[in-house]
């Protein structure tokens, strides 16, 4: 397609001297196009990255309107604009519904006038590419929009079906999998309760999409820390004037979620008194908005989550076991990411291809000693920290490999075993203070290289150590090169 700095506008008559007469006043501004027929117009507009279409209403071929109308369909970036020596109010009023004109021009025209109204048709143009939500003028038709919604309830659906999540083929996460698919079609509570980051959020989607109300809404809430108030307010709604600031009514969650499915995440740390309302709308079905004294039916499936140990909140009386038990009807339990390291490659290289894509920078993968020590750390903020270092890594990347000095500290010191470096993980260990020390500074050594690349002169230099003592060192602790960093194995 043919480009240009300058804005293209195409005209369309049939008339030859109306179109030498339009080019001569827009080419000073403009790069112009000009067509005697529509046929001719559809193959310019394909063919150049046009701004706006010009276009005379009554030609012999097909009306200005029927022209722009296919226009619309195709290419609906394309400002429209009608130029009519006729005033036919039905004209004008098919022309805005079916093709979406911008504007309605009438002959004969003056030359500023007409200037300033390309100019705009330009700046609107240029406004709609960077920023879609500017789409004013240029709805998409009716079955666009309905054919959009469709792919993209589609394409969603599909990503979360079980066989799309992520894991080593013998995962710990296979029997979380299995449970959900037993359990999704039917209508029951599911409480997820797992570490935070390890993926509770994923669970309850996937839960939702492959359910029966998986083309209704799913809607999300996080109840830590908020104020009663406000989360009455964000799941049931509220009225007009029910509080300060309510200037107007709101729809709660609840009854967005009608049909669907609602994720509650952080139940755990809903207040007593919250819980007692949160007990009711589960028990009866129905929320009141806050300041009306109207009940609404909701058909709501519930799904919830949280980090903490409900069964011991409830012991301890911080939790309803009424309200536990309504939550509960189903519990799923994520495993850290400490608990299934099978699933650490895997995770890491889905991570590093969303991230390649999303910042436009390819590289060919994780090194072999990147990868081990990726999985002998433990992962306290789980799956999310994995994801935030793997794209960490690759912004900080310079060459065609993520090698393992391009890791954190934290990740690079973590013991085998996933042992947390804590000097007080070395009081618990057996063993005399000189089995501790060593192990200590078996560590340290193996941190160090890898930071500089396994470069011996200058490890030795940060550690104060002469290459034939670091030399004397690594042959002692038996510590080598974790494959090679420049080649990837497949995991």
């Amino acid at each position: 397609m043919t480009t240009s700095q300058r804005p293209i506008v195409l005209c369309v008559d049939d008339e030859v001297r109306s179109l030498e007469t339009l080019e001569r006043t827009l080419d000073e501004e403009f790069d112009v196009l000009t067509a005697n027929s529509a046929d001719l117009a559809l193959e310019l507009l394909a063919s150049h990255d046009v701004q706006v279409i010009l276009c005379d209403q009554r030609m012999p071929d097909r009306t200005g309107v029927e022209l722009l109308t296919e226009v619309r369909e195709r290419w609906p970036q394309v400002a429209r604009l009608i130029l009519s020596g006729y005033t036919d109010s039905e004209d004008i009023i098919k022309g805005l519904n079916e093709a979406g004109i911008l504007q309605y021009i009438t002959k004969p025209w003056h030359p500023e006038s007409l200037l300033m109204i390309i100019r705009s048709a330009c700046r609107m143009c240029a406004l709609q590419s960077e920023n879609a939500l500017l789409n004013m003028e240029m709805r998409l038709t009716e079955e666009q929009a309905e054919t959009q919604v469709h792919e993209k309830k589609v394409h969603l659906r599909n990503s979360f079906q079980l066989e799309e999540i992520k894991r080593h083929a013998q995962s710990p996460l296979n029997k979380v999998c299995d449970q959900v698919s037993k359990i999704a079609p039917y209508d029951v509570s599911v409480l997820i309760t797992g570490p935070s980051g390890a993926g509770k959020e994923l669970f309850a989607r996937a839960l939702h999409y492959n359910s029966l109300r998986a083309d209704r809404p799913f809607v999300v809430e996080n109840c830590g820390a908020m104020p009663d108030e406000l989360l009455a307010s964000e799941l049931f709604g509220h009225k007009k004037g029910s509080f300060t600031g309510a200037i107007t009514d709101h729809v709660g969650l609840f009854e967005q979620a009608d049909g669907g499915t609602i994720f509650l995440d952080e139940i755990g740390e809903i207040s007593p008194a919250f819980q007692v309302k949160l007990l009711r709308v589960l028990q009866e079905r129905e929320i009141r908005r806050l300041g009306e004294q109207q009940r609404r039916k909701v058909n709501v499936r519930v799904v919830a989550s949280t980090n903490r140990d409900l069964e011991e909140e409830v012991r301890a009386g911080r939790f309803r076991q009424d309200l536990y038990f309504r939550l509960a009807e189903v519990t799923l339990e994520l495993p850290a990411l400490s608990r299934r390291t099978i699933d650490i490659p895997v995770l890491a290289n889905s991570f590093l291809q969303t991230a390649m894509h999303q910042f436009d920078k390819p590289v060919k993968g994780f090194s072999e000693e990147a990868i081990a020590c990726m999985k002998r750390y433990s992962w306290p903020g789980n799956v999310r920290e994995l994801q935030n270092e793997v794209r960490r890594m690759l912004v900080m990347c310079e060459g065609e490999w993520l090698t393992a000095d391009l890791l954190n500290a934290r990740v690079l010191r973590a013991a085998p075993g996933g042992e947390d470096e804590d000097i007080d993980v070395f009081a618990g260990l057996e063993g005399t203070l000189k089995e501790k020390v060593e192990l200590l500074e078996k560590r340290i050594l193996r941190e160090t290289l890898i930071r500089h690349r396994w470069n011996k002169s200058s490890a030795s230099l940060e550690l104060g150590l002469s290459r034939v003592g670091l030399r004397s060192k690594l042959e002692r602790y038996e510590l080598e090169k974790s494959g090679d960093s420049e080649t990837s194995k497949q995991h």
